[in-house]
């Protein structure tokens, strides 16, 4: 039975499931969400609620995030105006901070840097695997920062995560998350246009799905997702806003490092087009519903 107490902060679509397997896994978890609910279900799993970020701090021996975004992690983990808890607050030195979140590289680095100087490790660790991964326990993680103290935190980060990769640096974790973004956001639209194109030719999107994820074109995305795709189901693993989100962070850091980028530049307007539209909220894969809207037709099965 492991004796280090968790603290997580944000128990949103994925972090919520992460801290239950923490828990099934015989951790003592202490958590935190901006909204009451995600509480109230942690604690019916046997968790406990730690009230803020600081008290979550106070509570624990190592503390994880799964925010948002940049200004996120930013408030919850340093404070500002809006935050007067923050995590640093209640943190002390010796203590570990493994974020969960996808956010800037630059304010990763950031942060680590302000932390170390109290004593306290950060380590960039943003998830790849969506709602289905949290929940299975199967998720990737990227992780930047001190190899040394990843090691001691692998067994947590287990749990979570069928594969834990040390990237390297602070920020090194960041950089492959948005390196993962950027393919994963290629997969989506690339199965998306190939679909609707399929569907314009009269072609079984059943078919197509079945006979070209056999070949070289089998990806995540066709084994995970298209099937819902062609059945007009955008229920979220991964909300459309948040691919959107990483692909910001993508571009931005590509304009940062000169790295050309112009199938993501166009990903991120598609993605641009969900948010405008009201689809924020729907899976990332509903990207499919803009290449639709530009066809003027939607590609479905037949009842």
């Amino acid at each position: 039975m492991p004796d280090t107490t968790v603290g997580f902060v944000g128990l949103g679509i994925m972090g919520l499931p992460m801290a239950e397997n923490l828990l099934d896994a015989g951790y003592e978890v202490v958590g935190h969400n901006r909204s009451n609910e995600p509480v109230e279900e942690l604690v019916a799993a046997g968790g406990k609620d730690g009230g803020s970020p600081t008290g979550v701090a106070e509570e624990s021996d190592v503390v994880l995030l799964c925010l948002p975004d940049s200004p996120d992690v930013e408030r919850v983990v340093l404070g500002d105006e809006n935050e007067d808890a923050p995590l640093i607050d209640g943190l002390s030195e010796g203590m570990t901070v493994i974020d969960h979140s996808t956010i800037s590289p630059v304010v990763a680095e950031e942060i680590a840097a302000e932390l170390t100087e109290r004593g306290i490790e950060l380590l960039d660790a943003p998830i790849s695997g969506g709602e289905g991964g949290a929940i299975e326990g199967t998720l990737s993680i990227m992780v930047g920062g001190s190899e040394e103290v990843l090691d001691e935190q692998r067994d947590l980060l287990d749990v979570m995560g069928e594969t834990v990769t040390h990237c390297g640096p602070s920020g090194a974790g960041q950089t492959t998350k948005a390196a993962n973004q950027i393919v994963v956001a290629a997969q989506m639209v690339g199965v998306s246009e190939a679909l609707v194109f399929a569907s314009q030719a009269g072609a079984d999107l059943e078919s197509v799905v079945e006979a070209i994820s056999g070949g070289a074109a089998g990806c995540w995305t066709l084994d995970n997702r298209a099937p819902d795709m062609i059945q007009g189901e955008f229920d979220p693993g991964f909300f459309a806003e948040y691919q959107y989100k990483d692909l910001r962070i993508a571009t931005d850091a590509g304009e940062a490092f000169g790295a050309p980028m112009p199938q993501t530049e166009l990903a991120h307007e598609l993605y641009k087009s969900m948010v405008a539209n009201d689809m924020g909220q729907d899976d990332n894969s509903g990207v499919m519903q803009v290449i639709e809207m530009l066809a003027g037709e939607e590609a479905r099965t037949e009842e």
